[in-house]
């Protein structure tokens, strides 16, 4: 792997190599064909080095066309022919042969916020970071190709594994259905991601059958009228009143209007309505997430949530237009594609490695491809050991264990191959 640059700006040994001190096999995990652990001790300084250079050049939804050529090159060194989805930000490569096929998911995009770490491969671009951790993920599947693709010329990969190097996670509208209508699900028995998870300590893995993450659709309220003095809000219509009335009634009657067992939450994040405190506006904007872990419940929401808004708004006088913008649905994972992916983990790592991941309210578009075909998405343990100070993602110093990536490798590699060898998935 070489780069016009010093991507990862680590510190160096005396042999001029990145100093990682990357993790040996635990006790009790299987040997893999193809002596994957040999391979990631050989390769793991390069993979570090891949890593800081995508945190340093972080792309925004988009717009990540730098990282999937990177990506395209690296498979490409290896003997592999990547193609990349057609606006050329993404990339889909098929490893191996047969009608079996077991796909494999990264998200390539970096968030729009400052990155203040204090850290060598700090962002250079301003105002983009990867603060959720999707380097980690691009370089914990294109290791994982790279391994595959050594099994794949030993004869030692019993069918095909399609990595999906996707686009704009970040944003609505999001990328997964571009790599499926690029014909990126074609005769996919099943699909597997995995996403970093810093409340768990590096080392561990998180599975969960059945809702792992929240659907996430977006609501915006704009109300209008005539405006006037706030010494008379009898003669026009009180926006600022409507607009709060809003924002605290509507959750509240939404939360009794659907299953509570459904997980439903109605959340604002914007309100704006005026400039001077003697004037009422003539226009006011209200903007949340609505967010649900049934999908049964999130069908029903486009219409629910802009009625009782109107509901409530109507005594009013004011005008108002509601925007109810559908983002994605919620993860439902296949509980036999968990339970793949739960062993595999265990026998890559060791089944004391294996825990209950906590569902997330947070929303996640690998869940376009589980409406596909079976799989499940697991949590990545990157919390960093000794650190009193681990950052969530979407925070702008948050970062990772890097023996994470080593970790996040055996488990995929496990994984395919246990999911290419299960009949039923």
């Amino acid at each position: 792997m070489a780069f016009d640059d010093d991507p990862a700006s680590a510190t160096l040994d005396a042999a001029g190599r990145i100093d990682v001190a990357w993790p040996e096999p635990p006790p009790g995990a299987d040997p893999l064909p193809g002596q994957l652990d040999r391979w990631l001790a050989a390769r793991g300084a390069e993979l570090v080095a891949v890593r800081r250079h995508i945190h340093a050049h972080p792309e925004l939804s988009g717009q990540e066309f730098e990282t999937a050529a990177m990506v395209a090159r690296e498979l490409a060194v290896a003997g592999l022919s990547p193609r990349f989805l057609p606006k050329g930000n993404g990339v889909i490569c098929d490893i191996g042969v047969g009608d079996r096929v077991v796909a494999l998911r990264a998200d390539l995009d970096a968030l729009p916020l400052p990155d203040t770490k204090d850290v060598p491969y700090r962002s250079v671009i301003d105002g983009a970071c990867h603060a959720c951790g999707h380097d980690v993920h691009t370089t914990i599947l294109l290791g994982t190709g790279l391994a595959l693709a050594q099994l794949a010329e030993r004869g030692e990969l019993p069918g095909r594994v399609r990595l999906l190097f996707q686009p704009s996670e970040e944003r609505f509208p999001s990328g997964s259905p571009e790599v499926i209508a690029a014909g990126g699900l074609k005769d996919v028995s099943s699909v597997f991601g995995l996403h970093c998870a810093p409340q768990l300590p590096t080392g561990l893995v998180g599975v969960r059958a059945g809702a792992l993450t929240a659907a996430a659709d977006v609501v915006e309220i704009r109300v209008s009228g005539p405006g006037g003095h706030t010494a008379r809000p009898h003669m026009t219509a009180d926006l600022v009143y409507a607009l709060s009335r809003a924002v605290v009634e509507v959750p509240s009657l939404l939360a009794r209007r659907v299953d509570p067992r459904a997980g439903v939450s109605l959340m604002f994040g914007a309100l704006n309505a005026g400039t001077a405190a003697n004037a009422i506006p003539i226009e006011g904007i209200a903007k949340g997430t609505v967010r649900v872990l049934s999908k049964d419940a999130w069908q029903e929401l486009p219409d629910l949530v802009p009625t009782l808004i109107r509901d409530v708004i109507s005594g009013s006088g004011a005008d108002v237009d509601i925007t109810y913008t559908r983002g994605v649905p919620p993860v439902i994972n296949d509980r036999m594609a968990t339970a793949v992916v739960a062993g595999a983990a265990a026998a890559a790592l060791g089944s004391d490695r294996v825990v209950e991941a906590d569902v997330s309210m947070g929303g996640e578009d690998f869940a376009f491809y589980l409406e596909q075909v079976p799989g499940a998405m697991i949590r990545l343990g990157t919390g960093i050991q000794g650190s009193v100070e681990n950052f969530d993602i979407h925070q702008s110093r948050f970062d990772v264990d890097e023996r994470a990536i080593g970790y996040g490798i055996r488990v995929m590699v496990h994984t395919a191959l246990a999911a290419l060898g299960t009949v039923s998935l």
